[in-house]
């Protein structure tokens, strides 16, 4: 019996990444380009997407893509309601849901309303993977301190997820048998204590939680924050830039770009060594307290995501918490693989579709 044919579909924020894959195999991606332009012409994000529908069908007819052969489009999942990990079936409630921005505006939101429309038309299913909205926290994990305020779950779930199986799997175990420390590593940096295949703890990367990275603030102390706030010099766009955006790396040393700051370490600059060496600690921080939520039985430390790539960063985060697990690494993040397997392991019966409400 042949292998299905999966369409990936990848909205970016000026860009759509699209992918077909043949069972577990990539036949091609194509990155397609929007001009900012174009994009302007739009209120929302989530209005953009009968405009980036177009340039996708228009893509595949140029790679003489038989559409008839397709079984599953997916969509990457955007700002819906918290909802479990797993696959889930584009309904009406969804696409309501992805229009209106539950949970917020952006281009993600139009990869469910692609999906659903060009499987509509061509008579096949319609999925997302693993949202960056995956909330499975334990009621414990939700407390902040403040009954005004609810820690909430919003990271990486689709690429941590991932790795999450396929570090279960080399270990000859299940994922729902295994309890694992992920560490996605990038623009933004997520932790999270996966247990038995739900993820019971993790910092909200999205706004200011756990380490800082690249280009976010991560916890900072809370007191002193008020008082920034109330100072009467910022305004709250201004806050919000400093906690996501401009904060983390690029706040202290002027970039993002962390193959930079990596190289002016080596030559010696003390303030970047300090910097480069402080996000690496506050990672290493946040999976000694994940050990904790997992109460030291732990299979593996999983350390992902672009800066995963860099040895230097991985030497510093593992001499801090080899002792805990093992560490294995996975590299980057293949956003539109695991996309593909998760749509593949509904198509293949290994697990039911979910319905979203």
């Amino acid at each position: 019996m042949s292998e299905p044919h999966i369409l990936v579909i990848n909205p970016g924020s000026t860009s759509t990444k699209v992918s077909l894959f043949v069972g577990e195999e990539e036949i091609f991606t194509e990155n397609i380009e929007h001009k900012v332009e174009e994009l302007s012409r739009f209120n929302r994000a989530s209005d953009q997407d009968l405009y980036r529908m177009e340039l996708i069908i228009s893509s595949l007819k140029k790679k003489k893509v038989d559409a008839t052969k397709i079984k599953a489009i997916v969509g990457r999942g955007g700002l819906l309601k918290p909802i479990e990990g797993g696959t889930y079936r584009v309904n009406q409630s969804m696409v309501a849901d992805l229009r209106k921005g539950v949970q917020g505006d952006h281009p993600s939101n139009c990869g469910g309303l692609i999906a659903y429309s060009i499987a509509k038309n061509i008579g096949c299913e319609a999925f997302i993977v693993d949202p960056v909205v995956v909330d499975e926290l334990q009621d414990l994990a939700r407390l902040s301190g403040m009954p005004l305020i609810q820690r909430r779950s919003i990271f990486h779930a689709l690429n941590q997820k991932a790795v999450a199986r396929q570090a279960a799997k080399s270990l000859g175990k299940s994922y729902s048998e295994t309890n694992l420390i992920v560490a996605h590593l990038g623009g933004g940096i997520t932790v999270g204590a996966h247990h038995h295949g739900r993820v019971i703890d993790v910092n909200n990367g999205l706004d200011g939680d756990g380490p800082f990275s690249p280009e976010r603030s991560g916890g900072v102390p809370v007191g002193d924050l008020v008082r920034t706030c109330f100072s009467g010099e910022y305004t709250y766009a201004d806050m919000k830039k400093l906690i996501t955006g401009h904060g983390g790396v690029v706040a202290y040393l002027g970039t993002n770009n962390m193959k930079v700051v990596e190289q002016e370490v080596k030559k010696g600059n003390r303030e970047f060594q300090l910097i480069f060496e402080g996000m690496a600690y506050q990672v290493a921080k946040e999976i000694g307290a994940c050990a904790t939520v997992l109460k030291g039985k732990i299979d593996a430390i999983c350390i992902t995501g672009g800066l995963a790539n860099s040895e230097m960063i991985v030497r510093l985060v593992k001499e801090r918490v080899e002792w805990i697990a093992p560490i294995l690494l996975f590299p980057g993040e293949e956003e539109m693989k695991a996309l593909a397997l998760g749509a593949l392991r509904v198509l293949r019966g290994e697990e039911e579709a979910r319905e979203y409400v």
